[in-house]
């Protein structure tokens, strides 16, 4: 029997109940196939519910990685199936799925639940069980090299399957992430691939794998187009609880394609460039916490530091909450990203012993923005983040509400690199910005835009999006006698609130 990791597959096998209540779902609304394609089948459990469900099934066709559990299917088939089924010991990323498809006559049924874990997840166990690397998101620049460069293994998965089969009749469902289904469709979309009516069925993934994820069932149906850039959102398996209509603008997903076309208006022409937080991927060495004025580093250490290099820090979980007055200290080693770390050594000496003290841990940090750049350095730094006030909000929180940060015992304050925010040179200036985001008529369009199920519901795209001048257009100010006089600058595009 060979020998795997749970983590390193997403292993999480289907329960025979839901295989069960999805192929009666996929029968229900006319999913009839004469062949099924389960690629990484596991022990088996959609392939016995195809089985049981679909009564023109010609052929059916199981792979899987660990062959272990293909020896399992082959001996506890029953001799109708066997008749039916082949199983075979395969490598998603070594099957040639065109071969597999072109050798299928009529319908196919490509059915299944593909692994739930990440690209980044394998490379820090060192898997072999990857694609190869070839950026298939077409990202650019940073989103590259960052956050957005990280993709579900599913979703490279079903977006290849699609590509493969999306000439010929047929449907698509998989068990998945509801961001990786929702990027899946994106990807279809964008590259005109031929897809109809497509459906995403949310349920509880905790119910059945005992995991807190967004969990959907996807259903894709292939061969032809419908014209239809949208799909709707729905709670189970049914069509009767709509959450929402899914749609691509523009080249990007949003949530509520119904609402969006009620707030479109506002959609474009930001006038204000909005910044993510300061990013040093080593909070134990560069944040601390102040107990009767000293500071405590993340491992329990006392640095007696100059304050020269130390600013307050902010964290999503602060903004979130409203805690707007800073509890924690970051140490900044930058003003601008040229800066030459080593001249902390002159200005700062004790801050420079402490850097090198720590130098193991700071060398080693993996993210591909500290190469070529000076020793120590940090990202999310420029004029922007020494400005004196912000308006900030968190990304990782529903709640997407913004709110107004000043200096703080004299010095502007830093936020993490899970907050966003947009430099203000004035106090009015902030609260005015503040004040058209949090209006109801912007809060509904960023609603339209946001999956809030997403890891990271609110991102810089997302709100440099906000057309802040058309809301002070259409904001009523009501008889406010300090009502604030807008301008647009010619040549910069900024407002100036006066």
């Amino acid at each position: 029997m060979v020998s795997f990791r749970k983590t390193e597959f997403g292993d999480f096998q289907t329960p025979h109940a839901l295989a069960m209540d999805v192929a009666r779902f996929l029968f229900n609304i006319g999913v009839i196939p004469e062949h099924i394609v389960e690629p990484t089948c596991g022990l088996g459990t959609f392939i016995h519910a195809a089985h049981q469900t679909f009564p023109r099934i010609k052929s059916i066709c199981g792979y899987d990685i660990n062959s272990s559990y293909i020896e399992n299917l082959v001996s506890t088939a029953d001799g109708v199936l066997k008749n039916k089924a082949s199983f075979e010991h395969r490598d998603f990323f070594e099957v040639n799925w065109d071969k597999v498809f072109n050798a299928l006559p009529g319908n196919i049924l490509v059915l299944g639940n593909p692994p739930w874990v990440t690209n980044s997840t394998l490379g820090v166990l060192e898997s072999g069980n990857l694609p190869v690397k070839n950026n298939f998101q077409r990202l650019e620049g940073l989103s590259a090299k960052t956050g957005k460069a990280n993709f579900d293994i599913s979703e490279w998965m079903m977006t290849r399957l699609l590509e493969t089969l999306h000439h010929r009749p047929g449907w698509l469902a998989m068990l998945c992430k509801t961001g990786a289904a929702r990027k899946v469709l994106l990807h279809a979309w964008k590259n005109n691939l031929s897809i109809s009516n497509a459906s995403i069925h949310v349920f509880d993934a905790r119910a059945h794998f005992n995991v807190s994820v967004d969990a959907c069932l996807l259903v894709v149906e292939t061969g032809k187009t419908d014209g239809q850039q949208t799909a709707g959102q729905y709670e189970g398996f049914t069509f009767e609880k709509k959450i929402s209509e899914i749609g691509m603008v523009g080249g990007e997903l949003v949530h509520d394609i119904h609402a969006y076309r009620q707030f479109q208006s506002l959609d474009g022409g930001s006038h204000y460039t909005w910044r993510s937080g300061i990013k040093h991927d080593a909070a134990s060495i560069m944040e601390f916490s102040e107990t009767n004025s000293i500071l405590v580093n993340g491992n329990g250490e006392t640095p007696r530091l100059e304050p020269e290099f130390l600013y307050p820090l902010l964290k999503s979980s602060d903004i979130a909450n409203s805690r707007l007055t800073p509890r924690r200290h970051v140490l900044v080693t930058q003003k601008k990203p040229s800066d030459d770390t080593r001249e902390i050594a002159e200005k700062a000496p004790r801050t420079w012993q402490y850097l090198l003290a720590n130098a193991d841990a700071l060398d080693r940090r993996k993210s591909s923005i500290y190469q070529k750049r000076a020793r120590f350095s940090v990202f999310g730094i420029g004029d922007y983040a020494f400005a004196p006030w912000k308006v900030v909000v968190s990304g990782l929180y529903k709640n997407c509400r913004f709110s107004v940060v000043g200096q703080h015992e004299k010095k502007p304050v830093m936020l993490d690199d899970t907050c966003y925010f947009t430099p203000c040179q004035t106090e009015r200036e902030a609260r005015f910005v503040c004040d058209m985001l949090n209006s109801e008529s912007c809060q509904n369009f960023i609603k339209s835009l946001v999956f809030f199920d997403s890891k990271r519901p609110v991102t810089v795209d997302v709100l440099n999006r906000v057309n802040i001048l058309r809301l002070a257009e259409n904001f009523n100010f009501g008889n406010a006698v300090d009502k604030p006089f807008v301008s647009v600058d010619k040549h910069s595009q900024a407002i100036m609130v006066l």
